[in-house]
């Protein structure tokens, strides 16, 4: 009889801790999804309000005399651009324990091109903001100062297209991984394998001068789009989020 009761009584605890670790697990998988949902969001508002501020205060034809005159709108929007850093690292580090339980490498890499994006889209960012001391010319002539103002606009868009190919060759080897462990449905992790791939080459064409970045920019925004809804509402899947580590561990369930 008293067998019979610690028998039972070890396997009532074993139940209690195999439901704790399993709420454990679900409550993590719903907050990461949701805290990368919101990153995902927040890039896309934070970066492109900002850039589209930058563009309209530098792209008037006499730009300097009207930053000169009224700064706010490129120093605001070159903020906005350099916050972005915040939201694509933390894309980068809170993915990196969800990928690194199915290939440690991906997850090496996701980070890296992050941390390589930021870095480019930041030096552009910065490049806007050495135009606001320029358009007071201190002591250069009109010509000059609106030479040095078009080449740091340059240079912006310049590090811009090599941020977005560095993004898109890691968000390629991001979208392989999430289809291969069902982290997300197939059909949005297909079609980040193919808008990245066609963001890469908009990037590449606006370099070489073919203005044609803008319009292959659409297929990667319905991932960009899309994912966080789908992970505020479901989240990454179950099974997957919890790795083949944690599959092979868990203790089998009671007929």
């Amino acid at each position: 009889m008293q067998q019979a009761i610690s028998s039972s009584r070890s396997d009532v605890t074993e139940s209690f801790e195999d439901g704790r670790r399993r709420f454990s697990v679900s409550g993590s998988r719903m907050m990461y999804s949701r805290l990368i949902g919101t990153l995902f969001l927040s890039g896309f508002l934070v970066y492109g309000i900002g850039s589209a501020l930058a563009t309209s205060a530098t792209g008037a034809p006499h730009f300097l005399a009207a930053i000169a005159a009224h700064p706010t709108v490129l120093i605001i929007g070159a903020v906005l651009m350099l916050l972005n850093t915040f939201v694509d690292l933390g894309k980068g580090i809170l993915f990196f324990p969800i990928l690194a339980r199915h290939s440690r490498n991906t997850a090496r890499a996701y980070l890296a091109t992050m941390i390589v994006e930021v870095t480019l889209l930041d030096v552009g960012a910065i490049a806007l903001l050495r135009i606001v001391p320029l358009s007071g010319q201190h002591g250069l002539d009109a010509a000059t100062a609106i030479a040095h103002g078009s080449a740091l606009v340059h240079t912006n868009a310049m590090f811009y297209q090599f941020g977005e190919m560095t993004l898109a060759a890691g968000c390629v080897a991001l979208c392989a991984l999430l289809l291969r462990t069902r982290l997300i449905p197939r059909f949005l992790s297909i079609s980040g394998l193919i808008g990245y791939p066609i963001l890469m080459v908009g990037a590449i064409a606006e370099v070489f001068g073919t203005h044609i970045g803008l319009v292959l920019t659409i297929p990667g925004m319905f991932f960009e789009l899309v994912l966080p809804f789908w992970l505020f509402t479901k989240g990454f899947q179950p099974e997957a989020y919890a790795g083949p580590a944690a599959r092979r561990t868990a203790p089998p369930l009671a007929a």
